[in-house]
């Protein structure tokens, strides 16, 4: 069972991780490689209400993604996509990142490669993981302006969607510790923690959410 408390803790985080950018026009879309394939919904979506030309699609696989997504993140989000209307042409896939920095700097160079101008991205990734991803793509691709998106649920019916409470609980402390940890090892901006989300992450861990602790 998990607690009310920690429920309310995990609401704290959510909140905090979520960047609450308006989405505008860019450059490209890039869809973030992870186990949620609602990523791929929202970056269909986004490409129809012509947020951008071209979207990249970024991820290998993972421990938790390896029996869900056997063919790779990015070839599953792809194929999400074509379902939902996007044109093959307006896809790019980049199979080999397997953590968010490797996302941003493969995506970076695959772009690069293809002589295609970049000044601003769109930024698709789990709603949890807006924060981290947005300080990671701030500090690996200077000069680029970036812009956040996820699928705009609340943290009960996306509990309800991914149908596994405690995997949710466990991603969203290991995303909120990575803010703490990763800024001095130089692979993304440092953030300001406030009091409470900084409390309500050590109560979680203290009760157990921690398999996705680095």
């Amino acid at each position: 069972m998990i607690s009310d408390q920690a429920w309310a803790d995990a609401q704290v985080l959510w909140d905090f991780q979520k960047m609450n950018h308006e989405p505008r026009p860019c450059s490209v879309g890039i869809g973030l490689g992870s186990h949620d394939l609602s990523v791929a919904d929202v970056a269909a979506d986004l490409y129809h209400r012509g947020m951008f030309p071209l979207v990249v699609f970024t991820g290998a696989t993972s421990r938790t993604t390896v029996d869900r997504m056997p063919r790779g993140e990015a070839e599953h989000y792809r194929d999400r996509a074509l379902e939902l209307g996007v044109p093959t042409s307006a896809i790019l896939l980049e199979p080999n990142a397997r953590n968010t920095g490797e996302n941003i700097r493969f995506s970076r160079d695959l772009l690069v490669d293809r002589d295609i101008e970049v000044s601003s991205v769109l930024l698709i990734s789990k709603p949890y993981e807006e924060r981290r991803a947005y300080a990671t793509a701030r500090k690996l691709w200077e000069g680029v302006e970036i812009v956040s998106a996820s699928a705009p649920v609340p943290l009960a019916e996306y509990v309800d969607l991914i149908g596994d409470p405690r995997l949710v609980l466990d991603m969203l402390v290991g995303a909120q510790q990575r803010l703490l940890i990763y800024p001095d090892q130089g692979f993304m901006l440092r953030q300001e923690i406030p009091t409470s989300v900084a409390a309500a992450y050590e109560r979680l861990c203290s009760h157990g959410f921690t398999s996705r602790l680095v």
